[in-house]
């Protein structure tokens, strides 16, 4: 495998308008349009980045399926470029999720569907959307594959660990933070910058992380996207709280050079996490230590 393959990674740094689709459809055709102008490869937008995020009662109206004209439309308008943006996508049985869905050449590479529903702060999805099931990951381009988890989910470690042990060598973290959502005391910018640089640091992995500007009634959202390099480096991120294109070239010899030096995946031992999950599963008040004599 050539290890000096290069990635052209971008973000869409953007301001949707909450609960306009249409709007918002042609905002993303511009990214996109720009971000092909601009030869980048992979382009990433933020959660929920087709109809904004303080959706409330409205997201039955807002819905989509996967495979709705709109969503082709982007899936067209991406080429050969592998395109990421957020929608509230309705599911069998009317069930709505808060979703991510990639695209590239047409047609739907890979869907997630948010799996941590913060209920805490002034959150309150647990009460809007269905939870999600899996983590997966989906090819990019040989070798980058892209481990695909929505805000919340990246604050659940083990959820980034199950994406990393599937061949994840890129981790793409589409999220909606704004200032103030957790409590005023916690700093949404600080923690997601103590998080992404662990993640790249620990599993040797670049990270894009593309979040929203703009307000939405109380929520003001600060940006900040990011592109975090393989030892937890800062390889470009937003200059201020505007919308913008962000880009960085990934290199795959780095990511192979921090692996080997640090080789967390390598020692992940799923065999004993398996063992000890099984164990705490099964057995009444087996998350308490166990005394060993």
């Amino acid at each position: 495998m050539d290890s000096h393959v290069r990635l052209k990674a971008g973000i869409a740094q953007i301001d949707c308008k909450l609960g306009d689709l249409t709007h918002n459809l042609q905002l993303h055709l511009q990214m996109v349009k720009e971000a092909r102008g601009a030869g980048v490869e992979l382009l990433l937008f933020p959660e929920l980045s087709l109809t904004g995020y303080g959706l409330g009662t409205r997201v039955p109206e807002v819905a989509l399926a996967r495979h709705a004209p709109m969503v082709l439309d982007l899936a067209q308008a991406a080429g050969d470029m592998t395109v990421v943006f957020g929608f509230v996508e309705e599911g069998p049985a009317a069930q709505f999720y808060n979703a991510a869905v990639a695209v590239r050449n047409g047609r739907v590479v890979h869907l997630h569907r948010k799996l941590n529903l913060p209920t805490y702060g002034r959150l309150e999805e647990g009460k809007l959307f269905t939870q999600g099931k899996q983590v997966d990951t989906f090819e990019v381009s040989p070798p980058w594959t892209a481990g695909l988890l929505i805000c919340a989910d990246l604050w659940n470690p083990a959820l980034v660990h199950l994406a990393m042990q599937q061949h994840s060598t890129l981790l793409l973290a589409p999220v909606n933070s704004a200032l103030g959502a957790v409590s005023d005391e916690f700093s949404n910018p600080a923690g997601w910058d103590l998080a992404l640089r662990f993640y790249a640091m620990m599993y040797g992995v670049p990270i894009l992380m593309a979040n929203r500007v703009g307000s939405e009634e109380k929520a003001h959202f600060w940006g900040g996207s990011c592109i975090v390099g393989p030892r937890g480096e800062m390889l470009a991120q937003a200059a201020g709280d505007g919308p913008c294109l962000l880009t960085a070239d990934l290199h795959y010899d780095a990511v192979r050079s921090a692996r080997f030096q640090l080789p967390t995946l390598r020692d992940a031992n799923l065999p004993l996490l398996q063992r000890e999950i099984n164990r705490l599963a099964a057995e009444p008040g087996g998350s308490e230590l166990t005394r060993i004599d």
